[in-house]
């Protein structure tokens, strides 16, 4: 590092390189300016110092699978192409019977995750939820139920009577166990009025999140890039996660999520190259430096983007997820079915240099011994 420092002309760039080496935390003017003026080389060396330090040559993945409720939504988000109105012939609503059968069909696999996010379906409340939650548990006791963006969850709690404290409290004796980073999007309130105006405020994502984990429910933080944000937004949304994050410690992992164009009434935009997608990883993974890990949502770039971004700051490939979700490809993502074996995953992690370990849904390893071998 201290070879490829003398190369860097830009004072401002070698202070905060210097910072990144000497793990001192990074202004949010820092990270603007890393946005800004860094090129893709030197954000991949600082992106992977800051990797190595949380999770040294690690890769993470984890055998789940998506339940995805309803397309039915109250909302009307303008980046969104999953939102169908009742009567579509693409619209749809499971019942409970139906959910527990997608359940069923991994009976003799060893999944670990059931991930439960869908549209705001105006009609039910943290009751009829929770009371999925409870038969999936009943069933099958030891899966991680992974369940309900923050937005979700403002609306069936709202619609119980119960503050979200209350709310979240029921649910946890439901069979919650952690909750996904849905929702975020952006956080610039600004930028929301113009892309999601109807949705619950950054706020209120944020109250909801701290609450959860006072009550000792882990959860994880997404940002939507790539459409009328600036690098200026991003950096404002990272800040104020790392800024709760520094309160709580409650976030397992950052997944940047990439607006896609189909299908969506912001599609005039196109969407952002791959060399953007990896600058954002990198700067993600240095400015969140309390975040043990940023994840590479497959299904979302595709394989090949996510295996590269092993060397730009992330560290887990999420899933196998078995062609169980449809949230990205109803916009247009590369991934049309998304599903890969354990094996695949391995494979991929390995042709990037790194070591594959399987995972629980709080980042315990499973099997990384087995997977150590040949590596």
């Amino acid at each position: 590092m201290s070879d490829l420092l003398t190369h860097v002309n830009n004072k401002e760039l070698r202070v905060i390189a210097d910072k990144i080496t000497g793990n001192i935390r990074i202004t949010p003017e820092d990270g603007l300016f890393l946005y800004k003026n860094a090129d893709l080389v030197l954000l991949g060396l600082l992106a992977g110092i800051a990797r190595r330090r949380h999770n040294d040559n690690l890769a993470y993945f984890n055998r789940n699978f998506h339940i995805e409720p309803t397309n039915k939504c109250i909302y009307n988000c303008r980046f969104c192409s999953y939102h169908k109105p009742e009567g579509d012939p693409e619209s749809w609503e499971y019942s409970h019977e139906e959910m527990l059968d997608i359940v069923k069909r991994f009976d003799n696999k060893t999944v670990t995750e059931v991930h439960i996010v869908g549209g705001v379906h105006p009609s039910y409340d943290l009751h009829y939820w929770g009371s999925l939650l409870n038969k999936i548990k009943e069933h099958r006791p030891t899966l991680h139920i992974k369940a309900f963006s923050a937005i979700e969850l403002d609306h069936m709690i709202s619609l119980a009577g119960c503050s979200i404290e209350e709310g979240l409290k029921l649910l946890k004796g439901y069979g919650l166990d952690s909750i996904p980073g849905g929702g975020a999007e952006i956080f610039d309130e600004g930028i929301r009025k113009l892309i999601c105006d109807e949705k619950s405020s950054s706020e209120l994502w944020l109250r909801i999140h701290e609450t959860a984990h006072r009550l000792g429910i882990p959860s994880n933080a997404t940002m939507l890039y790539g459409h009328i944000e600036t690098y200026a937004h991003r950096i404002d949304h990272m800040e104020r996660l790392r800024t709760l994050q520094d309160k709580t410690h409650g976030f397992n992992a950052f997944i940047p999520l990439k607006y896609k164009q189909s299908n969506n009434n912001m599609s005039y935009l196109g969407e952002v190259n791959t060399i953007e997608d990896l600058r954002n990883y990198a700067v993600s993974r240095i400015y969140l430096d309390n975040f043990p890990h940023i994840k590479a949502y497959w299904p979302m770039t595709g394989k090949e983007c996510a295996q590269i971004s092993l060397s730009f700051g992330t560290d887990d490939m999420d899933g196998t997820i078995d062609d169980t979700t449809r949230i990205y490809s109803m916009a247009g993502s590369e991934e049309e079915n998304p599903s890969m074996s354990s094996d695949e995953i391995c494979t991929l992690i390995r042709q990037a240099g790194f070591i594959p370990v399987e995972r629980d849904s709080l980042y315990k390893p499973i099997y990384q011994q087995n997977y150590l071998k040949g590596v």
